[in-house]
């Protein structure tokens, strides 16, 4: 097969401290190359240097047996280079189509933009990749799952030979993933490469022919997926033994922690009602759009139901705004922690008060004694590795981000615990630590209810599991008593 892209020795430091010290990796045509690490391994940073996005310190780079320098993305994207990046960065005010085509808008006859041609060759697109969104949607009317499929569809719209796809399925659901998988087997088919960084293992098996596995910012080994397994894998990621992938420890109690009953939301939701246990962790699955969120934003009263009824240890609770819901116990971790679940440009400290600033600064002014000593409680409590916690949070890889999340809403000691996609583009070691905080929680007698896309977590985690379709139940199901296959058909 011949080389579409080979990579040598490339490093990158940031004030002293070395993001990448040797990152390697060759991509042949027609295949699928996983690139394999734990957060702060190097990925991100190897693959915005291969785009133009930084400029490297050290390393060599050949396209195609041609040494390259790209210094900046339009010259990568020239050069047949795309990317599907983890971190979406919409224009929210324009549409669909004028957000795959932002810088290429086709000309109209005299002048200005096209925009009949611009929709129809968008909404072409999406039906090729039969991603069910109208090119003429305006993004701000998205969800973050659909926001990522209009990513892809951008990075298809090059026609590249080469694509990177950072973390391409985190935010969508089975279904839309396995149109994802689709396209990238005719992207093999036609002869072209694809770089595929993932946390979800399963997803590398299925789709990648060959690895490549960075960590603390080194090379450490390549081969094919067909000459390793799993937890060989796995031991390559962490450097060590990790033991069972799923931490579950809790015993659900005889006690009703949440009661829902007959939750509606027009176009939304329609009559779901389920009980959970103190100690139980609850799991929802569903395909993208099928209400699983909206429930969540009903339970947190960011939506207002048109009927239902809310119930925590027995006793109804007002949850008309989310302030209501934080007064009773309710915590909710969304599905997009930079976007929704972080102040980035705040420090660690900052967040981890956040959910607390009522309590934490009386008269508008900042105990900031308690302030840090709350925050030390935290970081202590959850392992969150920061230099400190006054440097900025978006300095943090995203399992300790996601850790700076949780710790803000157990300052407030809940008794609820909702949890959209917890573990959304965190590596399999802090997965495991967030599996535990969650045991800990339950252990405690707190409530838990998980939403997630993965469904081995969903079986690995879950004691009940809901399954949402169309915004109505399609019944709960003990995990024992069913499997991956049969969440599928339910769901669909």
């Amino acid at each position: 097969m011949q080389s579409l892209l080979k990579v040598e020795g490339l490093k990158k430091s940031f004030g002293g401290v070395a993001a990448l010290r040797n990152g390697q990796l060759e991509l042949q045509a027609g295949s699928v190359h996983a690139l394999c690490g734990g957060n702060g391994a190097g990925k991100s940073t190897f693959l915005s240097i291969l785009m133009g996005i930084q400029q490297r310190d050290g390393g060599t780079i050949w396209r195609r047996g041609k040494e390259v320098l790209y210094g900046n993305p339009a010259e990568a994207l020239a050069s047949g280079i795309a990317i599907i990046e983890q971190e979406l960065s919409p224009v929210p005010h324009m549409t669909v189509a004028e957000n795959i085509y932002l810088g290429r808008e086709p000309s109209a006859r005299f002048g200005g933009i096209d925009f009949k041609k611009m929709n129809r060759d968008a909404q072409h697109l999406l039906d090729r990749l039969e991603f069910n969104i109208r090119a003429t949607q305006t993004m701000m009317n998205l969800s973050v799952a659909q926001m990522q499929l209009v990513e892809i569809a951008k990075a298809f719209s090059h026609e590249a030979e080469v694509i990177f796809m950072d973390e391409p399925t985190s935010a969508i659901g089975e279904k839309e993933a396995q149109h994802l998988f689709a396209a990238v087997a005719r992207l093999k088919a036609e002869g072209k490469g694809v770089v595929y960084v993932s946390h979800r293992l399963s997803e590398i098996f299925q789709i990648a022919d060959s690895y490549t596995v960075f960590r603390d910012g080194g090379y450490v080994d390549s081969g094919l997926l067909a000459d390793i397994d799993r937890p060989g894998l796995i031991r390559m990621i962490v450097g060590r033994e990790l033991g069972e992938e799923y931490i579950k420890t809790n015993e659900p109690q005889g006690t009703i922690g949440l009661e829902v009953s007959g939750l509606s939301l027009p176009g939304k939701i329609d009559d779901i009602s389920f009980s959970v246990r103190k100690g139980e962790i609850f799991g929802i699955y569903g395909l993208m759009g099928s209400g699983r969120t909206e429930i969540f934003n009903c339970i947190f009263g960011l939506d207002r139901p048109s009927q239902g009824e809310i119930r925590l240890e027995g006793e109804r609770v007002d949850v008309s705004k989310p302030v209501n819901a934080m007064a009773s116990g309710i915590a909710f971790v969304t599905e997009d922690r930079k976007l929704t679940g972080l102040n980035l440009s705040d420090s660690v400290r900052g967040n981890i008060s956040l959910a607390s600033l009522p309590e934490m600064s009386p008269n508008f002014v900042m105990k900031r004694r308690e302030e840090a000593a709350a925050s030390a409680e935290m970081i202590a409590r959850f392992g969150i590795k920061a230099a400190r916690d006054t440097m900025p949070v978006s300095g943090l890889s995203g399992g300790n981000q996601q850790k700076v999340v949780l710790g803000k809403w157990f300052l407030r000691n809940p008794r609820l615990l909702l949890l959209d996609e917890p573990t959304r583009g965190v590596d399999v070691g802090a997965k495991r630590e967030i599996y535990r905080i969650i045991c800990d929680f339950t252990a405690s007698g707190g409530t838990v209810v998980m939403i997630s896309s993965e469904i081995d977590e969903v079986l690995g985690m879950s004691d009940r599991i809901l399954v949402m379709r169309q915004g109505k139940s399609a019944g709960i199901y003990d995990r024992r008593a069913t499997d991956a296959q049969a969440l599928v058909h339910l769901s669909t």
